[in-house]
């Protein structure tokens, strides 16, 4: 099932309107009316902002991930997370999204973001460049990790990834809880 019928089904059993959900969002209502037909993609934002609305994590949109307790993810087996109006690839590293702890590798083309904006969730999250170099914007500081460098910091302070180098930025993330 696609993301956009979860959603419209979710929010059907909650009984909420489009008006109501878009409110509780941030989102305008023909915005919401668009996702759930799946006309538009969207980003890791307004997923968050929707799953908060909703009152479930954002794993749920992802559930059809769900592994036969695998406990080992091969190279080749891994599940991509790909968001609209967002370039970056997401492997998710665990066999699914429903442990305690989300691990995942996420690729940023040069010149690109993980984000249109910073984003902010419950949780701790660590990080660490395997290749390129990237941009950490953290509240309003902002850091650069370059290949080796590792970074972890509440998640609750708004955050964003960019790719300031001249190749693929590939790092790996643990998230605690999961947020995705």
């Amino acid at each position: 099932m696609k993301i956009g019928n979860k959603i419209k089904e979710l929010r059907l059993l909650k009984g909420m309107t489009i008006k109501e959900l878009a409110e509780k969002s941030e989102l305008s209502a023909g915005m919401i009316s668009q996702i759930e037909r799946d006309k538009i993609g969207l980003s890791v934002t307004s997923l968050w902002n929707i799953s908060q609305a909703l009152n479930i994590s954002i794993g749920y949109f992802f559930n059809e991930m769900k592994a036969d307790n695998h406990l080992v993810v091969k190279k080749t087996q891994r599940k991509e997370i790909k968001l609209a109006n967002s370039s970056a690839v997401y492997e998710l590293l665990t066999p699914d999204l429903s442990g305690k702890i989300e691990f995942l590798r996420i690729v940023i083309k040069p010149g690109e973001s993980n984000d249109s904006k910073q984003i902010s969730h419950q949780g701790e999250e660590c990080g660490l460049v395997l290749q390129g170099k990237l941009l950490v914007k953290y509240g309003e500081k902002e850091y650069i990790l370059e290949e080796g460098d590792s970074i972890r910091f509440n998640s609750l302070i708004p955050h964003k990834y960019i790719n300031i180098g001249d190749i693929s930025s590939i790092s790996i993330w643990a998230m605690t809880p999961p947020s995705f």
